[in-house]
């Protein structure tokens, strides 16, 4: 399994510990953050299956249709940790449906408290591999996929597990359409020089930035997730990626 994100309750964790057992519409996970509170538990059970994509039947034709009414462009998030990113992203773009895919429980109940406050309609989730999701998605059905704060694997054995690797930026090009976006946000120096060596040895995306700010300043209208404030005052700054898709 590649992981994508982090636990939201306690930063870096390990695949092992986050990976859910998914049967039969549920969603059960090993998590470290919180035990769940019951209205959490409530809507795992109640409000999760009616948002959740199932992949274990082919996606339709036209990816909007996932949507109720169907919506004009689909943009993904992998990893959405607690949300706050995905939900702003959400609201701020009510004609535009948005993905999330994120693997620990606790990120996914306090997602859907958000959904069930702003009664968002354009919002489906997936709890599980986002390398799955990749391979379900259909071709050029995406307008921009973002990965914001992935969990680093720092360890030279877990590198396999970052999620950008050559594999996962092939799938990414093949779900996004042209001029489509993959974004890439993250605190850890090492993951951001692993990132632009994948994607600019790639000849699928071009990268975006022309000066020093492009990739020092989030780009207009980016909402900071917890995870982000944590690293600023822990004094890690973060870098700001943006490659277009050829």
């Amino acid at each position: 399994m590649i992981s994508a994100s982090r636990n939201p309750d306690e930063g870096d964790a390990s695949s092992a510990d986050a990976a859910p057992v998914r049967s039969q519409g549920s969603f059960f996970g090993r998590r470290k953050g919180h035990k769940l509170r019951a209205h959490q538990t409530e809507l795992i059970e109640h409000l999760l299956p009616r948002l959740v994509l199932d992949i274990g039947n082919p996606a339709p034709a036209n990816l909007a249709d996932v949507f109720n009414p169907p919506l004009d462009d689909i943009r993904l998030e992998i990893g959405f940790g607690g949300g706050e990113h995905l939900v702003a992203e959400a609201l701020a773009f009510p004609r535009i449906g948005f993905i999330g895919c994120e693997p620990y429980v606790n990120g996914m109940a306090k997602i859907l408290a958000q959904i069930e406050a702003h009664n968002t309609g354009n919002v489906r989730l997936f709890a599980g591999d986002a390398a799955e999701l990749l391979a379900w998605l259909p071709e050029r059905s995406l307008s921009r996929v973002d990965l914001i704060h992935p969990d680093p694997w720092p360890k030279r054995r877990h590198w396999k597990r970052r999620f950008v690797q050559d594999a996962t930026v092939a799938a990414m090009a093949r779900i996004l359409k042209p001029n489509g976006e993959f974004r890439f946000v993250c605190d850890i120096d090492a993951y951001v020089a692993w990132t632009l060596s994948h994607l600019l040895r790639s000849r699928d995306f071009v990268w975006l930035a022309e000066r020093a700010d492009d990739w020092r300043l989030p780009w207009h209208g980016y909402t900071m997730t917890r995870y982000g404030r944590k690293a600023e005052r822990e004094g890690r700054a973060a870098t700001y990626l943006r490659f277009r898709r050829i």
